[in-house]
């Protein structure tokens, strides 16, 4: 219901034109999903909170990004914002070594490498050599990804198998 006929008309035509409504599978899959998304959330956020703690712990690791810490420059925002700070996470070596960075992403056996985020299973991935490849260096490092960021997409396994994956993927 609109109170504008006009807004409406157009919105319908842009509706129809771009294909703009999901089909019935994809209804029943979002219906089906959004009863356990409270719980699929609360574990990716547990999760995500276990793993940056232990990643800012590691010797390896240079810096952490994950809006949790208080630290973080958008901490404020996130917390006023959400329940929990979830599990999207961010993290670069201390020898910022591209080579370093795909070591580690190959020697994972519970993430799996993938350019996606906000999944059931954790997914792991490297800029420098993936999403950002054909940006010169330079400019990436100049816009923050360095060569030996690594992101983490944390899923709803058990945070100490992860945990254990990271410990032997990152040495």
């Amino acid at each position: 219901m609109m109170n504008s006929q006009e807004l409406k008309d157009q919105l319908y035509f842009i509706q129809k034109s771009c294909g703009a409504v999901p089909g019935p599978m994809d209804c029943f899959l979002v219906l089906r999903g959004i009863k356990t998304l409270h719980l699929r959330m609360q574990r990716h956020s547990e999760n995500g909170k276990q793993i940056a703690h232990w990643l800012r712990n590691h010797v390896k690791v240079g810096k952490v990004y994950w809006p949790g810490f208080e630290d973080h420059p958008n901490y404020e925002i996130a917390k006023k914002q959400m329940h929990d700070f979830g599990g999207m996470i961010s993290f670069e070596l201390k020898n910022d070594s591209v080579d370093e960075a795909k070591r580690v992403l190959s020697s994972t056996k519970l993430f799996s490498l993938a350019e996606s985020l906000g999944g059931v299973e954790s997914l792991i991935n490297h800029p420098a050599s993936m999403t950002h490849a054909s940006i010169p260096r330079e400019e990436r490092i100049k816009n923050g990804l360095s060569d030996s960021l690594i992101r983490l997409s944390v899923g709803v396994e058990d945070a100490e198998d992860l945990i254990e994956d990271l410990k032997q993927a990152i040495g």
